[in-house]
């Protein structure tokens, strides 16, 4: 079976904070021929385990290469290694992959007014331009 899995699916088998749904969860996850991880799931994955479970980037990183790395796994890879290299910087994984897609895009800059999401892209050479 090929599945898509949703944020708290992907939650729950990092995070196994529920004995039942953390079991299936990883099990589904280890079953599946294919599990497509769409970037909105990975951005939203970042965030509740950052903000939600105060998780330190670093283990972050890990659990999401996990992911990456599984060999029924499906993934925009360019685009969640910029959110990774965003992340491992210090910023917000989300925006790398903003970043990344919008250049795939045709976008020549990525702008935003967040200073330091765009001191960050900046000095990972992502062309990058504050507002004010």
């Amino acid at each position: 079976m090929k599945i898509t899995a949703d944020t708290n699916v992907l939650v729950r088998a990092i995070v196994g904070d529920d004995a039942r749904q953390s079991r299936a969860a990883q099990q589904e996850l280890a079953k599946a021929d294919v599990v497509a991880l769409a970037l909105p799931a990975l951005c939203e994955l970042v965030w509740v385990l950052a903000q939600g479970y105060r998780i330190p980037a670093t283990d972050i990183t890990e659990a999401i290469r996990r992911l990456l790395n599984s060999a029924n796994t499906v993934v925009n890879r360019p685009a969640a290694e910029a959110g990774l290299a965003a992340l491992n910087s210090g910023g917000d994984f989300a925006d790398g992959v903003i970043a990344y897609e919008g250049s795939w895009l045709g976008a020549e800059t990525f702008v935003s007014f967040d200073k330091k999401a765009v001191k960050r892209l900046q000095a990972q050479s992502v062309p990058a331009r504050l507002l004010t």
